[in-house]
């Protein structure tokens, strides 16, 4: 089937990389260092939006500037990369991949620098025109500008993309280009919420890339 848009845009975080565990792991060794609460997989899911700053601040019941966000930033990520080995892709997010029939990237709000390997690593890096990570010491922002930056690099236009992404905020950067968008229920966001924001929601990567063919 031939799509009538014809790239595709991967989300890193909760979409190919099945790392739910890991990251609510990672969050509660930030909320721990401030005598924060800990939340389980489904208080995440529920609760976690862009900026992190925001949630974190629900969460923690108090305002979190950004030299708090910073410092807590760089605790979730020390905890991150110590747990990194124990995750694996999607299970079926080779397969996936391999039904698109047009062009494909990567964008991640996780740091260039370490998602670069990272993908290599996982023997991914081939299926890509181009990966692009977040190029700044703290993260936590919206992914709207760099989905802007990444489509402009890559000389595209928003109509001819998809991007499959696992939380609300995937869904919004892709509207702010024109994009289109389809939410995949295995990451980091509670189905409910997915099904209620309009866009096409599916519950495994290979449907995700069905939908996404089919999208005007």
């Amino acid at each position: 089937m031939t799509p009538a848009r014809t790239h595709l845009v991967w989300d890193w975080n909760g979409t190919l990389l099945n790392d739910l565990s890991l990251v609510v792991a990672a969050t509660n060794a930030a909320f721990a260092s401030v005598g924060g609460p800990s939340v389980t997989a489904e208080e995440h899911r529920v609760r976690f939006r862009r900026p992190i700053a925001d949630y974190y601040a629900e969460v923690l019941g108090r305002a979190v500037d950004q030299e708090a966000f910073g410092r807590l930033d760089r605790l979730f990520h020390d905890a991150y990369r110590a747990g990194l080995t124990t995750c694996e892709l999607a299970h079926d997010a080779a397969s996936a991949m391999a039904s698109w029939s047009g062009s494909q990237s990567l964008l991640s709000m996780w740091f260039h620098d370490e998602l670069v390997p990272t993908v290599q690593t996982y023997g991914l890096t081939g299926h890509f025109v181009r990966v692009d990570g977040l190029r700044a010491e703290v993260g936590g922002d919206r992914k709207a500008e760099s989905l802007e930056r990444h489509l402009a690099e890559l000389g595209l236009d928003g109509g001819a993309v998809v991007l499959i992404g696992d939380s609300i905020d995937d869904a919004d950067a892709a509207t702010s280009v024109g994009a289109r968008a389809v939410l995949y229920t295995g990451g980091f966001t509670d189905p409910a919420r997915l099904h209620a924001s309009g866009h096409p929601v599916a519950d495994t990567l290979t449907e995700a890339v069905k939908l996404a063919q089919t999208l005007p």
